[in-house]
């Protein structure tokens, strides 16, 4: 049998690679608000919240953080109140603390002319990085704390000499020499605490490393020719997630980009099947030889997301046919691609409706496609691809950044179903936070992604919609500033 493996690639970002940010496109009860949530960095933290509406008689949106299940999502804290802005009525931002690592969720409450909808938003929160101490403050807190260190010493041998005489007398040599061994043993012990303390903070800063999220380390390789494996193992985060606690998402357990480097004229979107603890396997399509960068989605049975990432050398792979929801899809090569149109089947093609405005980091938006026939005209057939008008995939060139979008935002369908469960458990009505997840008499041509590019770079996007029974994927590139 011959055995093909590459070593796997670490990230240090929960669910996407290099995008952390939240996006999710929905309704409040009558009200449609584009939701963009910012998670801490560090636990506890600060989580920033953005909500955009199209409606214009909202009157107030609530927030509040809650864990994704159990107990806690049960007992919601007061909310907090949305700061509209004062330059658009229609937008508002806050932010909430998120105190624990785990599957959060924020729920947003809406009250207007039309009555009261609330829409919940499933949060992955986990450190991911250590907020150093400015080298700036630094110096000044050790400055300070060596004046108040010599400023004991001096009070304490002061103290000795002088405490016991009377005013105007001038201490003696053996007060003197009191003074000097107080001063000493004061020292050695300020010197001591001074030890200790920064030996303590060392031990607090050593544990607080551990917990900065670690995922999945996942090794791909070739078996009998054909065959892709994917070995799970744990990556020692100090909350070690099970290597089998998977729920389905779209109903399958895993969702595999299969992209080659460095072209990126070649995608596959797998769905292998668990066939042992953190052992997914899946029987290769044809695929010409080179490297390929692989990205998983899977999803914790408490909700918690995670893209793992593994990159391997394939040799031709004779291969077998595409069955079920998996797909394929051949594009024009990185930085021959148009950034507006992308060619489909038939002589039919994908248009971006990109606008003239430039695309910033860190800017929320929709992204929109269209789908023409050769003519231009509207294309028809269009069909839902595992429950969605479409499904996009955002990658950046240099392999930094990935996420998995779909219509409805950037948060997995497993995610939201435990959050309009959790809803409906308190009570509430379940909010429509994945329009499109069920079946349609007809789909338009048209569908739209709400992202937000984390960082400035080349990046490109692979949409895949369904038409005529046949999975088609269009690619753009496009240079973020």
């Amino acid at each position: 049998m011959r055995r093909w493996m590459i070593g796997l690639a670490a990230v240090t970002a929960v669910a996407h690679v290099g995008s952390p940010d939240v996006f999710l496109e929905g309704t409040a009860g009558p009200y449609p608000v584009f939701v963009t949530i910012r998670p801490p960095a560090v636990i506890p933290g600060v989580a920033e919240i953005e909500i955009r509406s199209s409606a214009a008689d909202i009157t107030a949106v609530r927030i509040t953080p809650t864990p994704l299940a159990g107990p806690g999502a049960r007992f919601a804290p007061t909310p907090d109140e949305a700061v509209r802005s004062k330059e658009d009525r229609q937008f508002f931002t806050g932010s909430l603390w998120m105190m624990t690592t785990g599957s959060w969720q924020v729920r947003v409450m809406v009250e207007g002319t039309r009555g009261k909808g609330e829409l919940s938003v499933p949060v992955p929160a986990a450190a991911n990085r250590t907020l150093g101490m400015q080298t700036s403050l630094g110096a000044l807190l050790a400055v300070l704390g060596l004046i108040l260190a010599l400023g004991i010493v001096s009070i304490v041998g002061a103290a000795s000499r002088e405490a016991r005489l009377d005013p105007g007398v001038a201490a003696g040599d053996d007060d003197r020499r009191r003074a000097r061994v107080k001063m000493a043993v004061t020292a050695a012990l300020v010197t001591a605490a001074l030890y200790l303390g920064n030996a303590w903070w060392t031990a607090e800063a050593d544990s607080y490393a551990k917990s900065i999220y670690k995922p999945l380390k996942m090794n791909a390789s070739l078996e009998g020719g054909g065959t892709l494996v994917l070995q799970l193992e744990h990556s020692g985060w100090f909350q070690a997630e099970s290597l089998d606690d998977f729920i389905p998402d779209h109903t399958h357990l895993m969702h595999l980009y299969v992209i080659r480097e460095p072209e990126m004229e070649r995608v596959w979107h797998l769905h292998p099947e668990m066939t042992g603890g953190g052992r997914f396997t899946h029987g290769l399509p044809a695929m010409p030889a080179g490297r390929y960068r692989l990205y998983a989605d899977l999803v914790h049975r408490s909700g918690f997301p995670e893209t793992l990432v593994a990159a391997i050398d394939l040799p031709e792979v004779a291969g077998k046919p595409l069955t079920g929801d998996d797909s394929a899809g051949v594009v024009a090569a990185v930085g021959r691609a148009g950034d507006a149109v992308s060619p489909l089947a038939g002589g039919h093609r994908m248009v971006w409706e990109r606008g003239a405005e430039p695309i910033v980091a860190k800017r929320p938006a929709a992204f929109r496609f269209r789908v023409e026939d050769k003519d231009g005209k509207p294309a028809s057939g269009m069909e839902l691809y595992m429950g969605m008008p479409g499904h996009a995939a955002f990658v950046k060139t240099d392999h930094s950044v990935f996420a998995h979008v779909h219509p409805t935002g950037s948060v997995p369908m497993a995610a939201m179903e435990l959050a309009r469960q959790s809803l409906a458990g308190n009570g509430e009505a379940a909010a429509a936070g994945h329009e499109g997840h069920g079946m349609h008499a007809a789909l338009p041509p048209v569908v739209s992604f709400p992202y937000g590019f984390p960082q400035a770079g080349v990046y490109r996007v692979f949409v895949q919609v369904k038409r005529a029974g046949v999975v088609e994927t269009g690619a753009f590139d496009v240079t973020v500033q």
